[in-house]
């Protein structure tokens, strides 16, 4: 079996205080005011930005205020609102299930556990724990795009894929500190660990980062 090239354990708390020193400001970037306007932006949100999420959101909440509202909502009304992202025929329907979903079997509030989040349409895994950690304060991790390649690349794991990453990470680091974590990773790929072009020189991970021949 291939040896994993890791970070020593030794070296984690060290990764994570750089991280936060060069990203204090990091947060979940989805404006929202209730638990399901943050599931509905988490769903719009695949595969698309979050500034353009955020951008249609706040004229979808306003005509449709809550899950009983959007669960009667016509389809072709709500395309002409979310139009604008990604795969928006996919996620208006999406999100009108899930709504009628929540309101039938939920009684119109977002459930707080995993089995019954990923139960939702639309919602898969990175949903569900980003609901868990942002709503509910509840310990988990959410791998997206940035999180998973910052991760691996930098040697906080070795993995192949989202799953194991999520693995990985949950093994590696303080229950505590995966809420944190999933944040600081976020935006060191938004802002510095760019997939194509990263930004080493200017990284406080430089030294430490197997990517750029750090030490272990």
């Amino acid at each position: 079996m291939k040896k994993k090239r890791i970070i020593r354990d030794d070296r984690i708390k060290e990764v994570l205080d750089i991280l936060e020193g060069m990203h204090p400001e990091a947060m979940c970037a989805l404006d929202h005011g209730s638990e399901f306007e943050l599931l509905t932006a988490v769903v719009l949100s695949a595969q698309t930005t979050d500034v353009s999420v955020n951008k249609v959101t706040p004229a979808l909440f306003a005509r449709y205020p809550s899950p009983e509202a959007l669960a009667a909502a016509d389809q072709s009304d709500v395309i002409g609102i979310i139009k604008t992202i990604g795969l928006y025929k996919t996620k208006s329907a999406n999100i009108i299930k899930l709504a009628q979903k929540l309101t039938s079997d939920f009684g119109g509030r977002v459930p707080d556990t995993f089995e019954e989040l990923v139960s939702l349409p639309g919602v898969g895994r990175k949903t569900a724990n980003v609901v868990l950690a942002e709503a509910f304060g509840k310990p988990a991790i959410a791998v997206d795009t940035h999180v998973f390649r910052v991760a691996n690349r930098i040697g906080l794991t070795d993995e192949k894929d989202v799953n194991a990453t999520e693995d990985s990470l949950k093994e590696r680091l303080p229950e505590s500190m995966w809420i944190r974590a999933h944040h600081l990773l976020i935006f060191h790929g938004r802002k510095v660990c760019h997939a194509r072009r990263p930004d080493c020189e200017s990284c406080g991970l430089k030294d430490i980062c197997l990517n750029n021949g750090g030490t272990k």
